[in-house]
């Protein structure tokens, strides 16, 4: 029996980087010709050890990143123009491409086979799609879908803020409006009520 270092995966033996024992035979006719094992020499002990460790590094280092970048990503939300019809059909669908490049646009380079639509996105609305980052980070992402040349139904505080002003403003319009009516109505008659009373005083006088 020989004790080798496998250089990549083999079924039934083990993982790239194990020490395993096998048939001189098998290793010196098979796995060593094919590199896919080479001695377990003290060496390549050493070797395989360092390279373990580089791994091991670089994995933690793309972990840290994706987790970095799945805290951002969890904040967005994508917002997506689609034509639809008045029952909020879409005329097709949105796809992994069309996040992508939403989020390429807000700076997140996302390869679009990362993006886990697991219900298909057909309607108007909000939806929930998940981004596989890393084998053990994934995290959810959610789309919004609006309908292509339509206006929102719901009108902003601020607009209904600016309506109530103005129809506060037309009211003491029409109030101030009436207020001088009034006042011009009064005044036109108290020059008639005057001349009234002095042609009723004129007749008295001619009587007695």
């Amino acid at each position: 029996m020989l004790e080798i270092i496998l250089k990549q995966e083999v079924r039934k033996l083990g993982d790239k980087g194990d020490i395993v024992r096998v048939a001189n035979g098998y290793a010196r006719n098979f796995l060593f010709p094919k590199e896919m094992a080479m001695p377990a020499t003290a060496a390549n002990k050493k070797q395989i050890d360092e390279m373990k460790a580089s791994a091991d590094r670089e994995a933690a280092r793309l972990q840290g990143d994706a987790r970095k970048l799945g805290e951002l990503i969890e904040k967005l939300t994508v917002e997506i123009t689609a034509r639809a019809g008045d029952t909020d059909q879409l005329f097709g669908s949105v796809t992994s491409r069309d996040i992508a490049a939403y989020l390429e646009e807000q700076g997140y380079i996302i390869d679009r086979h990362k993006i886990i639509i697991k219900t298909p996105i057909r309607t108007v609305g909000e939806h929930e799609v998940a981004i596989h980052l890393h084998r053990d980070i994934e995290v959810p992402l959610t789309v919004k879908v609006r309908a292509e040349g339509r206006k929102d139904e719901d009108e902003s505080p601020e607009g209904e803020a600016e309506a109530g002003e103005t129809e506060a403003g037309e009211a003491v319009e029409a109030a101030t409006a009436s207020a001088d009516s009034e006042d011009v109505a009064a005044e036109d008659s108290a020059p008639a009520a005057e001349e009234s009373a002095a042609n009723s005083s004129d007749e008295a006088k001619e009587e007695a």
